[in-house]
């Protein structure tokens, strides 16, 4: 007898993006940040091929889409499957709140082409986390037949969903919320060289840990991933480097919350030491840490010595008041100078995370921020961010149990718009201060200020820095974008705008496109050849190792006080006696101890 023909079971992953301010997806030639989630999902369908968890006579056939970087056409991946037989999921990965509106209309079309679809991510993990009831979104999309999943997929859960698109019985919810996975000898998160070729610079990403145990009021991934933290093991890693190693890809972005609070961090940083020592594996990284992990003993240095160039700081805000509102305790304003001069000094570029629209602030304390921040932090890169009640978080829940106004258009919670009124502030005046923040914060002079802060470091490239703060002025003012969110080359189709929107006749709509282009590519040029020229000027500056400024200078405690720092923040002063106060408590103990010592000698 002979042997029977395979069945064929398509499984799309596609990471969704979102409408820009006109109705089109933000959809790039190249992204700049490659998606963790597609790859982690992409791995675990791997590893359900492996086990054939459909059975030995059917083959997964897996295809991963960042609609970041590549425009999704449902009709026309609808008529490929069908023309290649056999079954399929769609599946929409890593859906953030923002990113909901957009899958949705994915969704829709997808459905009305005969294909089941399933949808997770933060948005619907949040809400069913956070809030006693089934919002009207996501209640809307389950009437309309999509899968709702909750949670994360390891521990053969993904392979669960599998087997029931396979037999026409997906569930209206997978809810795991209350049970989050072991991450130690899961399946490798990673993608093909087709997908990450997508990416600038060949970058791709995964994780060692989710989880915090810190209680933010703003954040979502203590609710969603939990506040007790989950790891990875050192051979994970070592078997992540190793198979994206032997796809070329050398530049990696870890995407845990917090490296510094990951106790393993220390194992994983040898390890990585040990792969470029011994076999040559020169790797280039990108982690996200605290304003406190300074304090811990080695873990620049060997960060440093694992390849990390770059570090994402949480620093949030500079006013201790703000900090305390947000449940943000363990940001110390004490430590912000002294832990980025330590980053600075090793040579590692720093990006740091800032948010706007606390309750306490003025448009008068924003802008006055702005320019201590410039004068007296060595920070290079200022992500500026909107105060927002991201579904999931506990300042969500909060206002929506009081029924305060939230923006019900879910495409706005980027943190690039306002969707909440602010108490201090008119809407129309924190928008344009918010957009002010951003044109403080990059001005030539401050480019060029960080451009020579960093070229006074033997061996570092100042052209390196202007060249990224330009990248993030030019994305801002040119694209209409958040910088996070911007990538190489604007793509626009007609026939893509949001559903419930115009679609603009052919002419109209190309002229529109041509008008946009020449107006960015006027603002590209001039800002380009603005950074351009700074990069040089400092680069070629014979007294570039001379320079010095107040951000790069160490200050003594008992001087603390002298900076606007903290003589001008909201609770600076505070922060600065309670830090005295500690330091005074630690000197009687040291004392007493050395006391109770020479008594026993």
């Amino acid at each position: 007898m002979g042997r029977s023909a395979k069945s064929t079971f398509h499984l799309l992953l596609i990471k969704p993006t979102h409408y820009d301010d006109d109705g089109y997806p933000i959809t790039w030639l190249r992204s700049h940040i490659p998606s963790n989630t597609l790859a982690a999902l992409y791995g675990l369908g791997e590893d359900c091929q492996r086990r054939q968890v459909l059975g030995p006579d059917v083959d997964i056939v897996i295809e991963p889409m960042d609609e970041t970087n590549t425009r999704v056409r449902p009709e026309r991946i609808a008529a490929r499957i069908k023309r290649a037989g056999g079954k399929a999921l769609i599946c929409l990965v890593g859906v953030q709140s923002n990113q909901f509106p957009h899958a949705v209309n994915l969704a829709r079309k997808f459905i009305a082409a005969g294909l089941q679809v399933a949808m997770g991510g933060f948005h619907v993990s949040g809400c069913l986390s956070m809030l006693p009831v089934i919002p009207p979104e996501i209640q809307e999309a389950m009437d309309m037949g999509i899968a709702i999943y909750a949670g994360e997929a390891e521990e053969g859960r993904f392979g669960d969903v599998l087997l029931d698109a396979w037999n026409g019985a997906l569930k209206p919810v997978y809810n795991y919320m209350d049970d989050l996975p072991n991450l130690e000898g899961a399946p490798t998160p990673r993608l093909p060289p087709t997908a990450l070729a997508r990416n600038e610079g060949g970058m791709s990403s995964f994780d060692l840990g989710r989880g915090c145990p810190f209680q933010c009021s703003f954040c979502t991934i203590i609710n969603v991933q939990g506040r007790k933290s989950r790891f990875r093991s050192a051979d994970d890693l070592e078997a992540i480097i190793r198979e994206n190693y032997k796809q070329g890809i050398k530049s990696f972005f870890i995407t845990d919350d917090n490296m510094a609070r990951n106790k393993h961090w220390e194992e994983f940083f040898d390890r990585l030491i040990e792969l470029r020592e011994n076999e040559g594996i020169d790797l280039a990284l990108i982690i996200q840490v605290d304003t406190q992990c300074h304090r811990i003993p080695n873990f620049i240095a060997k960060a440093r010595w694992a390849g990390v160039y770059r570090v994402f700081i949480g620093l949030e805000n500079v006013n201790p008041d703000n900090l305390l509102a947000a449940k943000k305790r363990q940001n110390k304003i004490t430590e912000y100078r002294k832990m980025l001069q330590a980053w600075h000094t090793s040579g590692a570029s720093t990006w740091a995370g800032y948010i706007l629209g606390f309750p306490g602030d003025t448009r008068a304390s924003i802008l006055r921020d702005m320019e201590i921040i410039k004068k007296e932090l060595p920070l290079d890169i200022l992500e500026l961010f909107i105060l927002t009640p991201l579904p999931g978080s506990e300042d969500h829940q909060k206002m929506w149990k009081q029924g305060v106004w939230m923006d019900p258009d879910l495409n706005k919670y980027d943190v690039h718009h306002r969707v909440v009124h602010h108490p201090r502030m008119a809407d129309a005046e924190f928008e344009q201060t918010y957009r002010d923040a951003w044109a403080a914060y990059y001005t030539p002079e401050h480019i060029e200020t960080v451009a020579r802060r960093h070229g006074s470091i033997p061996g570092r490239n100042p052209a390196e820095p202007a060249r990224f703060m330009t990248m993030f002025k030019i994305v801002f003012e040119a694209e209409g974008v958040h910088p996070l969110e911007g990538g190489g080359v604007r793509l626009k189709y007609r026939g893509d705008r949001r559903h419930g929107m115009k679609i603009e006749p052919w002419g109209l709509f190309h002229l529109k496109l041509a008008a946009e282009f020449c107006h960015k590519m006027k603002i590209y040029a001039r800002l380009a050849w603005q950074g351009w020229r700074i990069g040089r000027k400092v680069k070629f500056d014979p007294r570039r190792l001379e320079y010095t400024d107040l951000a790069l200078q160490p200050v003594m405690d008992d001087d603390m006080d002298k900076l606007s720092l903290f003589a001008e923040t909201s609770g600076g002063g505070a922060a600065v006696d309670k830090r005295r106060g500690e330091d005074l408590a630690r000197a009687r103990v040291a004392a007493a101890q050395n006391q109770r010592l020479a008594a026993a000698e």
